[in-house]
């Protein structure tokens, strides 16, 4: 694959892994912040599942850069990933363990309200997402109207 073709593929995948946590962020805002615990459950399940896709798109692009073999079906279990990155990056496989754990098992499933934990999956989150960070992010204005983003994520 030439180096143009994977500029072009992070530069998408980026971007999109990038608005999911925009979404993300915007979402768990809505939880209402007091002291150290969100008030909302239902804001954190939401939104620690939207960032935990983000993090599975970047793992995507990751694994497809890297030329490993992708299964044909959409759904990939975590044994998947953790197998696969384990033979690539020892450090990328712990951040993936402690997303998993903190965004999609505790605050997904559980709705752990406790946002220093919920901050450290998301800290992880994006540390994962920029391993696929391309050389130069163009920086798109956020769109207001859904409509709007849909079409300028399709275009980047």
């Amino acid at each position: 694959m030439s180096i143009e073709k994977q500029e072009e593929i992070k530069q998408r995948s980026y971007a999109e892994a990038m608005r999911y946590m925009s979404n993300a962020k915007e979402t768990l805002q809505k939880a209402r912040k007091m002291d150290n615990y969100y008030a909302d459950s239902k804001y954190v399940r939401t939104a620690c599942g939207t960032a935990y896709n983000g993090v599975l798109l970047a793992l995507d692009t990751y694994l497809e850069l890297k030329g490993v073999e992708m299964p044909q079906k959409k759904r990939r279990s975590i044994a998947f990933y953790t197998s696969n990155i384990a033979k690539l990056d020892g450090k990328l496989l712990v951040r993936l363990e402690t997303v998993y754990s903190v965004l999609h098992l505790d605050g997904y499933y559980d709705g752990s309200r406790d946002a220093i934990v919920v901050k450290r999956g998301f800290d992880n989150a994006y540390d994962i997402i920029d391993r696929i960070k391309p050389n130069q992010v163009i920086e798109l204005p956020p769109a207001k109207h859904p409509i709007l983003r849909r079409i300028v994520s399709y275009f980047f």
